[in-house]
């Protein structure tokens, strides 16, 4: 008996299909996505494979499909139904309007984040003197795709941005997508974790922000993960152990207090359960003016702290 991707590719063989026929067959989905994500997944695929908009998509469900593109919608539906995630099949995704490669080395950018880079893009409004543009130093820690990097430079493009990443295959592919978006970024193969590494190897500069959206996840959060996320994202990206669910915020905000220059600005993305805790870290520490602030679904997740540098 052949299974129904096996028969779907099989049919392909003997007749055309219709967008509206994808919409249908993708509908499998379901079992591990809300019908709304399938939708939102099939809308990405079929664009991506055909050069269509997702509004001509839209508006002509009963176009037909040619054999090759069928193939492949087909192809990545199987794959898909292994709960890979979508952005990893296609090797690409969309961050703050631009686009990023993405693979297993990397966590797929999340739509929070967007709104993390956003709140640094308007707090460099107010660094920048009167007139000009903001030309401060800039260092992302943890980069990943080099999201967050990428995403400030080509937004403000005067700024000197130097990004850290533990993993080679992280900074690889943080230096691709920057050669994508055309932008020069100051990438730096660094434990942050490490003091002696982080005395050695720190660039010499003192930033006027530095912004880290570090692993945050204990192993009681993973229990309400999706298999699509635990199975296939770096766990060293995501991780931390169990009774020390701060020790990057802890260790960043060390480094932030030598390295930030006076009424410099300290960033994060955090866990949502643990707000509280991270800006009495931070508070303890000595930063001042430490705002939390909830995401657009109302969920406390990125916090902003001043350097009460004398």
């Amino acid at each position: 008996m052949l299974n129904h991707a096996a028969k779907v590719a099989f049919m392909l063989l003997c007749y055309m299909i219709s967008i509206k026929d994808v919409f249908e067959d993708y509908k499998q989905l379901n079992n591990i996505y809300s019908a709304n994500e399938t939708e939102a997944i099939t809308l990405l695929v079929i664009s991506e494979i055909t050069a269509l908009s997702k509004a001509s998509i839209k508006a002509l469900p009963e176009r037909e499909l040619n054999t090759e593109q069928a193939e492949r919608l087909n192809a990545i539906l199987i794959d898909l139904l292994t709960g890979k995630p979508v952005q990893y099949i296609l090797g690409v995704t969309e961050f703050y309007g631009l686009p990023f490669k993405v693979n297993a080395n990397v966590l797929i950018p999340r739509p929070e984040t967007e709104e993390l880079v956003e709140w640094i893009l308007l707090e460099g409004e107010r660094l920048k003197a009167k007139g000009e543009r903001f030309s401060g130093a800039i260092l992302d820690i943890g980069t990943g795709s080099g999201c967050i990097a990428i995403s400030l430079k080509k937004n403000m493009p005067d700024a000197r941005v130097s990004a850290i990443d533990i993993s080679e295959g992280a900074l690889q592919t943080a230096k691709e997508n920057a050669d994508l978006n055309m932008v020069d970024i100051n990438f730096i193969h660094l434990d942050i974790l490490n003091p002696s590494l982080t005395i050695n190897h720190s660039p010499l500069t003192t930033y006027q922000i530095i912004v880290s959206n570090p692993p945050y996840v204990t192993l009681e959060d993973k229990k309400q993960m999706h298999s699509n996320v635990t199975d296939f994202e770096p766990h060293t990206a995501l991780f931390v152990p169990e009774d020390d669910p701060l020790l990057f915020y802890r260790t960043i905000a060390d480094f932030a207090l030598v390295n930030l220059a006076k009424d410099g600005l300290l960033f994060f993305e955090i866990n949502e359960s643990l707000g509280t805790e991270t800006v009495q870290l931070l508070r303890d520490k000595g930063f001042i003016n430490i705002e939390l602030r909830q995401d657009m679904s109302g969920r406390d997740r990125m916090i902003k702290a001043v350097l009460n540098r004398n």
